[in-house]
C-alpha cells in the first residue's frame, strides 16, 4: 500500500488518498492518487496532511486550512469537494459514515503502532517470591509487587508502580508510573490506571470519642470491573467492611475522588474533579460533569446526567438531567438562572414603586 520513499536513512511509506479510503471503507471525491504524509486537525494540517470535519459548524474552518484531503460525512462531502483551501486547490474528500472514527483509524495507520514494552521482570523491580506474574507481562524498573498478589497475562507495570499484598490483576492491565494499589485490590481485564492514581487507601471515616476524632478501621477493599480507565491523580478509597466497586466500562477522569463504600455502575463517565462522597452510588451509563459533587448515601439513577459544578444532595431519578447548587432539574435551574439575571431590574422597580407610594426603603 502506498508510495515508497526514503527519508533520513530509513524507508517510509507515503500512502495515497485512495489507500486511506480503502482503510476506512470510504468514497473518494477528487484525485485519490494524491500522497498523504500525516493526519492533523484542521488548524494544524499542512499541504500533505489529511484532516476531518464532523458537522456544518466545522466546515467554515476549512477557509484557512492547508490540508490536501478532508474526511467528512456524506451530508458534507459534495460541498467540501467544491471548496478551495489556502493552497488554492479543491479539497479531496474521503466520504465516510463517521468522520471522527474514520480520521482516528487513519491517524493510527499513519502514525504506526508503538513498540511494545519488553516482556519480563526487570532486575531492578521487586516481585515477592509468593506473587505470580502471568505470561508476557512486563514489570519495569523500581516497580514492586507484594506478597500473594497475582498479575495477569500481558500486564504492564511501569516504573514506580506499587502493588500491595494479595491484589489480583486481570489480563492486559496497564499501570502507569507511580500508580498505587493498596492491599487486596482487584482489577478486571484491560484496566488502565494513569500516573499517581491511588486505589484502596483508607476511607475518610472517624467518630468522636472523648473530644477526639478516632479513626474508624477500614477493613474493605476495592473491586474494579473490566475495561475501566482511571485518570491521573484519581483516588478511590476502600470500603469500611465491604468493597468499593467500579462497574465494567466506566471511565474516570483525572483528579476524581471516590469515597469509601461507593458503588459506581457500568459505563459511567466521571469527569475531572468530581467528588463522590462515601456510600453514594450510581446506576449504569451515568454522566457526572466536571467539579460536581454527590453527597453521601445518595443514589444517581441509570443514564442520569449531572451538570458541571452541581451539588447533588438527594436522589436523582433515572434519565434525569440536573444542574446547580443544590442540584435541581435542568429546566427548573435554567429558569432560576434567567430570573437571577433579571433581579437587578426587579430591585430597581421595587425601589421606584416604594418611592412613589411613600414607603420607606430600608435597603
Amino acid at each position: 500500500m502506498g508510495i515508497v520513499t526514503r527519508k533520513k536513512g530509513r524507508i517510509d511509506v507515503l500512502v495515497t488518498v485512495n489507500d486511506l479510503a480503502v482503510l476506512v471503507h470510504g468514497t473518494v471525491h477528487g484525485d485519490g492518487r494524491r500522497a498523504i504524509g500525516g493526519a492533523k486537525p484542521v488548524a494544524e494540517a499542512g499541504s500533505s496532511d489529511v484532516t476531518f470535519v464532523e458537522n456544518e459548524r466545522n466546515v467554515r474552518l476549512l477557509a484557512t486550512c492547508r490540508a490536501a484531503a478532508v474526511v467528512a460525512p456524506a451530508a458534507l462531502a459534495e460541498r467540501i469537494s467544491e471548496l478551495r483551501g489556502v493552497e488554492g486547490q479543491n479539497f479531496i474528500v474521503v466520504q465516510v459514515k463517521d468522520a471522527l472514527a474514520g480520521f482516528v483509524a487513519i491517524a493510527q495507520h499513519l502514525h504506526g503502532q508503538p513498540e511494545p514494552p519488553p516482556h519480563g521482570i526487570d532486575p531492578q523491580a521487586f516481585v515477592h517470591p509468593s506473587a505470580k506474574v502471568g505470561a508476557d507481562a512486563s514489570v519495569f524498573p523500581f516497580a514492586s509487587v507484594g506478597e500473594g498478589s497475582v498479575i495477569g497475562a500481558r500486564c504492564r507495570l511501569y516504573s514506580g508502580v506499587a502493588v500491595g499484598r494479595n491484589c489480583r490483576l486481570g489480563d492486559d492491565v496497564t499501570l502507569h508510573p507511580q500508580a498505587v494499589l493498596y492491599d487486596n485490590t482487584v482489577l478486571g481485564d484491560r484496566v488502565i490506571l494513569h500516573a499517581h492514581a491511588v486505589i484502596g487507601a483508607d476511607g475518610f471515616g472517624y467518630r468522636m470519642q472523648d473530644g477526639k476524632h478516632i479513626k474508624t478501621p477500614q477493613f474493605g477493599w476495592v473491586e474494579v470491573g473490566d475495561d475501566v480507565e482511571i485518570g491521573a491523580g484519581t483516588t478511590i478509597d476502600r470500603g469500611t467492611f465491604q468493597p468499593t466497586r467500579i462497574g465494567t466500562g466506566t471511565k474516570i477522569d483525572n483528579l476524581v475522588q471516590i469515597g469509601h463504600n461507593c458503588q459506581i455502575g457500568r459505563h459511567n463517565l466521571l469527569v475531572s474533579q468530581v467528588g463522590m462522597a462515601g456510600s453514594s452510588s450510581t446506576g449504569d451509563y451515568v454522566v457526572v460533569a466536571g467539579q460536581a459533587g454527590v453527597a453521601d448515601h445518595v443514589h444517581v439513577g441509570d443514564r442520569a446526567i449531572i451538570g458541571a459544578w452541581s451539588a447533588v444532595m438527594r436522589e436523582v431519578p433515572a434519565a434525569a438531567r440536573v444542574l446547580g447548587v443544590p442540584a435541581r432539574p435542568e429546566g427548573e435551574q435554567k429558569r432560576i438562572l434567567v430570573s437571577m439575571g433579571r433581579l437587578p431590574g426587579v430591585c430597581r422597580d421595587v425601589h421606584r414603586i416604594k418611592r412613589q407610594l411613600g414607603i420607606p426603603d430600608e435597603t
